[in-house]
């Protein structure tokens, strides 16, 4: 499955209700695991974002309407990265004129 990195800040509306937070988390990845999608890591960052998570689905327009569904709450507002293996990165590079 396709693996994406997912880089979140809180909004306004996120950080006032941050207590319910660790229970929104778990919503969500029950929603992604119902996608057919699974949760790789999360991780509560310090710095630039405030959240990464790290999540595997079946395809680009899953992630996509999971990643569309999360904002959509109002929560956090996210900046995702599709990963690629090294392996993955190889058999890229072997395609190179």
């Amino acid at each position: 499955m396709p693996t994406y990195i997912t880089l979140m800040n809180l909004t306004d509306q996120g950080i006032r209700d941050i207590k319910n937070a660790p229970q929104r988390v778990a919503e969500a990845v029950k929603v992604l695991e119902a996608m057919g999608g699974k949760l790789i890591g999360f991780y509560t960052v310090m710095g630039q974002y405030d959240y990464v998570g790290i999540a595997e689905a079946p395809s680009d327009e899953v992630a996509m309407a999971f990643l569309l569904g999360l904002g959509s709450a109002g929560n956090v507002r996210t900046t995702t990265l599709k990963a690629f293996t090294m392996e993955q990165f190889a058999e890229v590079v072997k395609k190179l004129p």
